[in-house]
């Protein structure tokens, strides 16, 4: 391809919103044209680089995946029977629906669970079928609240996404593991500083899952971890050891009169006492979508110690795991719109009792009420009253509260101890998003009736010619995402500098003087010497100064630039690695081979 006959914009200033590094070299280099919020058209080098990666992902999963094609147009039925429809299209939700001449409902798709669902059970029947390891490349469409980073977040993107079905717990576990290798693989190939984390399966569901994290301190999940290597978790599931509470200073239980101490700290100044000897208590309020279409609310009371803050992810999942019909949202409670009166908040006890909350429709009349792991070991702890301007000291579950159902809720902090080894702390790093692995079990394919029938040797499911549900995972990777990871780890202040492996082009070849007859002939030359030695070589024979192009190549980020100048005097031409700034000089004919062997170790 030749400069002068392509799209090739490049811009000297950083576009106006672009928030990071990566998504502004993109858009300075011409990759991408942002068209509106969360909509990117990619240029014609991105849809390059995008399709070496797309590449890249299709030599790796066939070890474990069939490749189909799934519509983007998926029915609104299908959705209705996993259940999912109204959490999806509620207000809040991501999913664009709309519906046809006919009135159907249908969804543009932000996943293909159903689809992959509702297909698969149409063809599999028995065990002999088993197991169906089905991906995707395509479209997906969300309905993103706030569209950022550039293409970090965005409305519509580019995601692999595939689905596996099996007949026990144990061979999908295994199925898993080999997924989660394919993603390795292509991580490591593409020399990317990534962690395999542990992660809540969130919207999605099922028992288990692992996210892939490219390292980035633009990346908007944090990755708590240990250098022995042997935990790394997404800080919402990140789990550690609560450092012990000093000894308690208060002896006996007694009622202090505290005026205007609504904050844990001016608690803690007027008792005479730490945080971590306080236990403090939070009203949220949870909404849920019942199985016939009702909507009703739960207050919910969650106690914790004074120097823990809650994850509230932890906390979705708890109110989730214990009270029927589908969580829509979980807030801190706006009291007044559902107390019976106004309440003491910043005094409140952990048996702020349940007349408080008022008797009204699809208002829940008692609270859920749930306590850290670490606030149920407290002893002779400080708490509220109950009052306003009152606190008690000396408090002890069993003699003065009835403890309530404890679970995990509190958030990990770094410098924490871990669980497997006390001796080695949880150290933080930031990090982008860009695969994600499930483990859903029977979630979608017992609700879609999707099953087997197992007359064979008994594996455990029972081989009585019964059906059993599917043993069902899911596996995604965001391509266009990881465009721009990658661009994040490994652009510099010049511009772009991609692996070879996913290079719009292999090698740049710059002419310095166009008007100089000998560059430009030598030029030709090697360019055909280059696209016979079936490399992918862009020919910058432009009429514009040195400089310019000098910059728009760093700018590109193509791996190898050859510049054709004064050094062809001497029968050689300069060679420039963009990633390591190293230089040499080769007479042309040599190039293609010295080429070739350094693509050919970089695959390796």
């Amino acid at each position: 391809m030749r400069v002068s006959q392509g799209l090739f914009r490049t811009w000297r200033e950083a576009p106006t919103g672009a928030e990071t590094r990566g998504i502004t070299m993109l858009l300075r280099a011409g990759y991408v044209h942002k068209l509106g919020s969360g909509l990117y058209t990619n240029l014609p080098l991105m849809q390059r680089t995008q399709a070496k990666l797309e590449a890249l992902i299709r030599e790796e999963l066939p070890r474990v995946a069939q490749e189909v094609s799934f519509p983007v147009l998926q029915p609104g039925a299908l959705w209705q029977e996993s259940g999912r429809w109204d959490g999806y299209t509620q207000p809040g939700g991501i999913m664009f629906s709309l519906r046809d001449r006919t009135g159907r409902a249908l969804a543009l798709g932000p996943t293909h669970e159903e689809v992959a669902v509702a297909t698969v059970r149409e063809l599999v029947r028995s065990r002999r079928d088993l197991p169906v390891s089905l991906f995707q490349i395509g479209r997906k469409f969300r309905d993103e609240l706030r569209p950022r980073s550039g293409l970090l977040r965005t409305c519509e993107f580019t995601m692999k996404d595939g689905y596996s079905f099996h007949a026990t717990p144990g061979e999908l576990a295994t199925h898993f593991e080999d997924m989660a290798g394919a993603y390795a693989r292509i991580l490591t190939r593409l020399g990317l500083q990534w962690r395999a984390v542990d992660a809540d399966s969130g919207s999605i569901g099922g028992s288990a899952s692992r996210e892939f994290t490219v390292l980035s301190e633009v990346g908007e999940d944090e990755v708590l971890y240990t250098d022995d290597g042997l935990y790394a978790a997404n800080a919402e599931r990140a789990v550690s050891r609560a450092a012990e509470a000093p000894p308690s200073p208060f002896q006996g239980f007694a009622r202090h009169h505290t005026p205007g101490t609504v904050t844990v700290a001016s608690a803690c100044a007027a008792l005479g006492c730490e945080a971590a000897h306080m236990l403090k208590n939070v009203l949220y309020d949870a909404a849920f979508l019942t199985a016939d279409g009702e909507r009703r609310r739960v207050p919910v009371l969650v106690s914790l110690r004074g120097n823990h803050t809650v994850n509230p992810v932890k906390l979705w999942n708890a109110v989730q795991e214990r009270e029927e019909g589908t969580l829509l949202s979980l807030e801190v409670a706006q009291t007044g719109q559902w107390a019976a009166s106004p309440l003491p908040l910043g005094f409140l006890a952990p048996d702020l009792p349940d007349t408080v909350i008022a008797r009204r429709e699809g208002l829940q009349p008692a609270f859920l009420r749930l306590c850290d792991l670490a606030g149920a070991d407290l002893r002779d702890f400080a708490t509220g009253g109950n009052e306003p301007d009152i606190h008690v000291s000396g408090a002890n579950w069993g003699a003065d509260y009835a403890l309530p159902e404890v679970a995990d809720l509190r958030q990990a902090q770094p410098g924490e101890a871990s669980v497997h080894d006390p001796r080695q702390p949880l150290r933080s790093a930031r990090g982008i998003e860009v695969g994600h692995v499930f483990q859903l079990g029977t979630r979608y394919t017992a609700a879609m009736n999707a099953t087997f029938v197992d007359t064979g040797v008994n594996t455990g499911v029972g081989a009585d010619g019964a059906a059993h549900p599917l043993q069902m995972g899911c596996y995604g990777i965001g391509v266009s995402r990881l465009v721009q990871a990658v661009a994040e780890q490994l652009a510099d202040d010049r511009g772009l500098s991609w692996p070879d492996v996913i290079a719009p082009y292999h090698v740049l070849l710059t002419v310095v003087d166009g008007g100089d007859a000998a560059q430009v002939d030598a030029a030709e030359a090697l360019y055909r010497m280059l696209r016979a030695a079936g490399l992918d070589v862009l020919l910058d024979d432009r009429p514009e100064r040195a400089g310019i192009k000098f910059a728009d190549a760093d700018l590109w980020g193509i791996p190898y630039r050859v510049t054709l100048g004064r050094a062809l005097k001497e029968g050689q031409v300069e060679i420039r690695v963009r990633r390591s700034g190293e230089e040499h000089r080769l007479a042309p004919e040599e190039v293609p081979d010295w080429l070739a062997a350094r693509l050919d170790w970089q695959r390796g």
